[in-house]
């Protein structure tokens, strides 16, 4: 028990000891949430509970081993079995081999990855991108919607299109006893959804249960969740709300701030001694999600002195900006710091081009940590394919690339004849195409030949207004081929856009500074500015502050805090979410904070002017930069109800501490009424 206890401080020593019942641990950022958790399971063994009965649930492999390591070593009895601490689909997998005969199918089936997934698709003949329906196949399946409801409820066509091939999917799953990774949570739920017997045998063998991260789980982990609590209501989850990042890919922050409303009698536990930042960068962290409305609140305290002041850049545009925070990194690193402890954070990927390309001029090495360089990415190499060929229509290897980029109905078959046409003739695929168009023509299909004479007229008459203007080529791209358009249909559609924008407007701009350049010197640019010398293990982290959740680093730069940029602002944009992002970043940085802005950046492929963050104010480094704009959702105008008065429209909106003031009109009577009391009608 002392070995269990020696490095926990009182409330973590609280949490650990509350062993029947619900329980929440609201833990913050760097509070010891792992060493609390881990504790847990070694306290509950240490209490003669059998390894067996306990159950924790992560969201990485990498967090189970490292958390089963941990509370193993605090274990000093020796133990025949560990307990199971695994991901949710890994304990989905050990489900579904002992009752998948639930479902009439054998336990010997086979898990597919992505990759397989998305063939199976492609095998079906199908005119609709494929990461598309992938994607919204598993969205099918994490809200335990069935292909005939999906069908039923699709409205447009191209959906109308995608529930019959999610029919199709999961009949070929099911004839070849096939489970894709959604199906290792959605088949479990279903199963003991259909069988309350079954449910009971599996809650009352787990009568322990732990969930990490619980701020993250989806809609269809909390009602497994549910299922698992059936016969108890010993369920322990650990979280942060003001840390709930993952909103876009189905986190339901509802789950941790309405956790007791599901689970009764629970007790809430708060970590707020914070190990890793200095007083003066949590104080801001502090400042900063005190805005949100939506949150159950608690103000971290550090262990640390107060530190260094927040330091603030302000530039012209991101190049200068890069130029800057590269020299503070040079210099970093010159004066003996480790480069492991310096990274560069940004809330949209588009913005890792002008760090890198600074990075590379100082000659200062980086990894991308969670993500791809920019000159890298699919769409970005698409284009520099197209811009490619347009200057040399016999660059075969650029044209095999975007031959079928958007997809134009050329298959694999029609590729192959004209490469093994150029190949016979000695000639480039351009060159085959045009001087065999007879041939081809009896060979391949009428819709195939049609699109590949259309294809090549594009690029030619494209290859002519380089000659003209090569300001206006980006245009002309655009308009002939619509990659955009394409991208803006995929997973990611909203990243992938910003990244050809970026790309855009650096092409833009390029001509503009010189212009009596050509379309070839400028393609020589950005291939020298793209080839980083070989990384050494000496190296710096950039990194989205998604990739950045759970890493940490003494010197810390934040850059793009912008409106439109950080926040993100507009359709399907959660300001409070944006916000929790925010405090995300501050809080990874552990002695040295700094945030940038600029006056200026490509948006939209064009330059802009842009005004300064409203989170610099917020957090309180920069007063006065922005008006503070009230994150509630109603405002004058909005009708609301409430439980006793009824329905209501509300006059005023004001602010008393973190709560929100509404004066309302019912009926001709004003009340004075917290916002939290009504909902919007």
């Amino acid at each position: 028990m002392e070995k269990i206890f020696a490095q926990l401080n009182d409330a973590q020593s609280e949490a650990v000891r509350q062993i029947d019942g619900a329980i929440l641990i609201l833990a913050g950022a760097g509070s010891g949430k792992t060493k609390t958790i881990t504790s847990k399971v070694a306290y509950l063994i240490a209490n003669g509970i059998p390894p067996s009965s306990i159950l924790t649930l992560t969201f990485t492999n990498k967090a189970a081993s490292e958390m089963r390591n941990r509370a193993l070593s605090l274990i000093e009895k020796k133990i025949d079995y560990p307990p199971l601490l695994c991901t949710f689909h890994k304990f989905g997998l050990l489900f579904l081999k002992f009752h998948m005969n639930e479902l009439g199918r054998s336990n010997n089936f086979v898990i597919i990855d992505t990759d397989d997934k998305k063939r199976i698709i492609k095998s079906f003949d199908i005119d609709l991108p494929i990461p598309m329906i992938a994607s919204e196949i598993s969205r099918f399946k994490n809200n335990l919607i069935d292909p005939d409801e999906a069908i039923d409820a699709a409205q447009m066509i191209n959906y109308k299109k995608i529930a019959k091939i999610f029919k199709h999917y999961e009949e070929y799953l099911d004839q070849n006893n096939l489970v894709d990774f959604d199906d290792l949570l959605a088949l479990p739920y279903k199963i003991l959804e259909k069988n309350e017997q079954l449910c009971r045998q599996i809650s009352q063998k787990y009568k322990y249960i732990l969930v990490d991260e619980y701020q993250d789980t989806n809609d269809l982990q909390f009602k497994l969740l549910q299922k698992l609590t059936l016969s108890h209501n010993n369920l322990c989850v650990v979280g942060d709300d003001d840390q709930s990042i993952y909103g876009w890919r189905g986190a339901n922050i509802k789950n941790i701030l309405e956790f007791d409303k599901h689970f009764s009698d629970t007790k809430i536990i708060k970590l707020t001694k914070n190990y890793r930042s200095t007083t003066a960068i949590l104080k801001a962290a502090n400042e900063l999600i005190e805005h949100n409305r939506n949150r159950l609140g608690k103000t971290l305290e550090s262990t640390k002195d107060k530190g260094k002041e927040i330091t603030t850049l302000y530039h012209d545009d991101e190049n200068a900006e890069a130029r800057a925070i590269a020299k503070k990194i040079k210099e970093l690193i010159d004066s003996g710091v480790d480069p492991k402890e310096i990274a560069v954070l940004y809330r949209i990927n588009a913005l890792s081009r002008s760090i890198e390309e600074g990075l590379n001029r100082v000659g200062v090495p980086y990894k991308m940590v969670g993500g791809v360089k920019f000159y890298e990415r699919a769409e970005i190499k698409d284009i520099i394919a197209y811009l490619r060929v347009i200057t040399n229509p016999h660059d075969d290897f650029s044209l095999k690339r975007i031959i079928n980029k958007p997809k134009r109905g050329l298959g694999k078959a029609t590729v192959d004849k004209i490469l093994d046409l150029g190949y016979k003739n000695n000639s480039s695929m351009h060159n085959a195409f045009l001087n065999n168009k007879e041939e081809l023509k009896k060979s391949i299909s009428k819709k195939a030949f049609n699109s590949l004479t259309e294809f090549f007229e594009q690029l030619d008459t494209l290859s002519q207004k380089a000659q003209e203007s090569t300001y206006d080529l980006i245009d002309a791209l655009e308009d002939g081929f619509g990659i955009k358009n394409y991208y803006s249909q995929l997973p990611d559609a909203m990243e992938r856009v910003l990244n050809i924008d970026e790309f855009y407007g650096l092409y833009r701009d390029f001509i503009i500074q010189n212009p009596d350049t050509t379309l070839e010197n400028f393609l020589n640019d950005i291939t020298l500015q793209s080839d980083q010398d070989q990384i050494d293990e000496q190296s710096i982290s950039i990194m989205s502050i998604h990739a950045s959740k759970g890493l940490e680093f003494d010197h810390l730069f934040v850059i793009g805090l912008e409106e439109g940029f950080f926040p993100l602002i507009g359709d399907g944009c959660d300001i409070e979410e944006e916000r929790r992002l925010g405090y995300v970043a501050i809080t990874r940085a552990k002695k040295e904070l700094t945030l940038s802005s600029s006056s200026s950046r490509y948006y939209k492929g064009k330059r802009a002017q842009l005004n300064k963050s409203r989170f610099l104010a917020e957090c309180g480094v920069n007063k006065g930069s922005l008006k503070l704009e009230k994150t509630t959702s109603f405002k004058k105008g909005t009708l609301v109800k409430h439980k006793v008065f009824g329905i209501g429209r509300v006059l005023e909106v004001s602010k008393v501490k973190r709560e929100y003031k509404l004066k309302i009109n019912f009926g001709g009577t004003q009340r004075d009424i917290l916002a939290s009391f009504v909902e919007r009608i």
